[in-house]
C-alpha cells in the first residue's frame, strides 16, 4: 500500500495558490489542498536577507505522486526555486487515509 505524505509549498499570491490547488484536484494528484495566509517568510536569496508575504499550500496525497506534483507546481510557479517539500505522514486515522487514497486514485 502506498505511503501517504503531506507536501508543503509557498506561493507569492492567493490567485496562483488557488490555480495550483485546482489543477492538483482536477488531476487527482491531491485529495485536499489547504491554503493558509498570508504568512511572512524570512529567508536569504542571492546573499540578501528577504521578507515576503506568501501563501502556504498543504497538500495531502500519496507518496508515489510526488514527482508529478513537483512537476505541476514547478510548471505553474513564478519562483525560480519554489519550496516543494514532501513529509511522510506517520500516524493518521484509517478513515482519513482511505479517503486520501480514494481521491488520488485515477479510475
Amino acid at each position: 500500500m502506498q505511503r501517504l505524505i503531506t507536501i508543503l509549498t509557498t506561493i507569492p499570491d492567493k490567485k496562483t495558490a488557488q490555480l495550483i490547488a485546482n489543477k492538483l484536484l482536477q488531476n487527482k494528484l491531491a485529495a485536499c489542498v489547504q491554503i493558509s495566509g498570508p504568512i511572512e517568510s524570512h529567508y536569504t536569496w542571492n546573499n540578501k536577507k528577504e521578507i515576503s508575504k506568501e501563501y502556504q499550500c498543504t497538500i495531502k496525497t500519496q507518496s508515489h505522486l510526488y514527482k508529478k506534483i513537483e512537476a505541476l507546481i514547478s510548471a505553474n510557479h513564478p519562483y525560480e526555486t519554489p519550496q516543494i517539500i514532501g513529509i511522510p505522514i506517520l500516524n493518521i486515522s484509517q478513515n482519513y487515509a482511505d479517503w486520501i487514497r480514494k481521491e488520488t486514485t485515477i479510475s
